[in-house]
């Protein structure tokens, strides 16, 4: 089964030229979301995934339709490939049931990875930076603004354990977990287990 998923950023926005194209490609069903590519708030999206079954394969007009960032878009890609279902780009003529766009993707995830790796240095660097100008000002709160933010980029990247990540910034678990979640700066990290890399694609 084709399912064609279709989204625009704002209400004023039309999801017209992308239904007719995904229609025009024979998509027997069409989810649609009305959010920005940083909201994490895609509930199209998510029952797009969650209906099709082994052999299915998901359809956009862009890209950008369907990943916040490089990284999110491989996340999703793989795993839609994980569990045997495919995925296809109309405009840019991407499809990961062909040699070619299993090709393609092998790219694109090489991309992510590098792209994951830049992130992680240069906010380990920034958390060193922070904790240099903490320690300057005397007691300071168990984690500034700047950690949360940056503990943040860090558990979005699921191959990071949390416990890791608390290390990093001398708190516990439990205290990493409640410092980020409370700050409403995005939307609440998912649960996951603090010692253990959780499989990416999911």
């Amino acid at each position: 089964m084709l399912i064609g998923y279709a989204r625009v950023s704002t209400p004023e926005q039309s999801l017209n030229l992308q239904k007719d194209a995904l229609i025009a490609a024979q998509c027997e069903l069409i989810y649609d979301d009305v959010a920005s590519g940083t909201n994490a708030e895609r509930p199209g999206l998510k029952k797009a995934l969650e209906y099709m079954r082994a052999g299915d394969v998901l359809i956009v007009w862009k890209l950008d339709r369907l990943g916040r960032s490089l990284t999110d878009l491989v996340s999703t890609i793989n795993r839609l490939n994980a569990e045997g279902k495919g995925f296809k780009c109309l405009d840019q003529s991407f499809d990961t049931t062909t040699p070619q766009g299993k090709l393609i993707f092998q790219m694109f995830a090489a991309l992510a990875e590098f792209e994951r790796n830049i992130i992680r240095e240069r906010t380990m660097a920034g958390l060193v930076a922070a904790r240099a100008r903490g320690r300057l000002g005397g007691r300071k709160p168990k984690m500034t603004a700047d950690d949360i933010r940056l503990a943040r980029v860090l558990m979005e990247d699921m191959t990071i354990p949390l416990g890791e990540i608390a290390n990093k910034f001398q708190v516990s678990v439990k205290t990493l977990r409640r410092s980020v979640n409370r700050t409403p700066s995005g939307p609440p990290i998912p649960p996951r287990a603090p010692g253990r890399k959780s499989q990416r694609g999911h």
